[in-house]
């Protein structure tokens, strides 16, 4: 049972796309809205796939790049998430991730002064003589099982958040959790341990 209908769409649904081929769910699956994939522009054929029983609320995005993947596990709940995958972002199953949680496997502008200025020419929609965007750095994000991510959390390029562990709202991650762990602040520091 899922509120996806074969062909795709959302019932219910304001958003008059339908959910996209290369987006795979599982059993139970729930999505409040197909607009949470408008920002998806993977190519891949497999580059969102959610487990059994994951729910999906308004407010979410899925900004997939071109090349990028993301897996969710089951039972997840994402509830105004924004996941920007331009490699590969997992999220385990039976976590918590709450609304203005931003993860990222990219800085998506290059550090560099100098390429940052080549960047902000090439991302102008109108400029006559547009070159390319400076290649990217990536690093994959991997979100363990049983893990919350309270609200307005920040999970950065390269972060492993271990089992059962627990993101504070507001924390910004830079760094990999253990698992069973409380962090906060930011940078996100160990607050307890279970």
């Amino acid at each position: 049972m899922s509120n996806v209908k074969q062909d795709r769409h959302v019932e219910h649904d304001w958003y008059p796309d339908p959910i996209p081929p290369n987006v795979e769910f599982g059993e139970g699956f729930y999505c409040e809205s197909a607009q949470v994939f408008k920002k998806l522009k993977s190519k891949e054929p497999h580059a969102v796939v959610f487990g059994n029983h994951v729910s999906v609320y308004a407010g979410c995005s899925f900004a997939i790049g071109e090349g990028g993947k993301c897996t969710v596990g089951d039972f997840t709940l994402l509830n105004g998430a924004i996941v920007m995958a331009e490699e590969r972002i997992d999220i385990g199953s039976h976590c918590l991730v709450s609304w203005n949680v931003g993860i990222a496997d990219s800085d998506f502008h290059p550090l560099e002064p100098a390429q940052r200025l080549i960047d902000a020419q090439a991302l102008a929609p109108f400029f006559k003589d547009r070159p390319p965007r400076p290649k990217l750095k990536t690093a994959p994000v991997k979100i363990g099982d049983n893990v919350w991510i309270g609200m307005g959390a920040v999970i950065l390029k390269g972060v492993t958040i271990g089992d059962n562990s627990v993101v504070a709202a507001g924390a910004i991650v830079t760094k990999s959790i253990p698992p069973n762990t409380i962090v906060a602040g930011n940078p996100a520091e160990v607050v307890k341990k279970f």
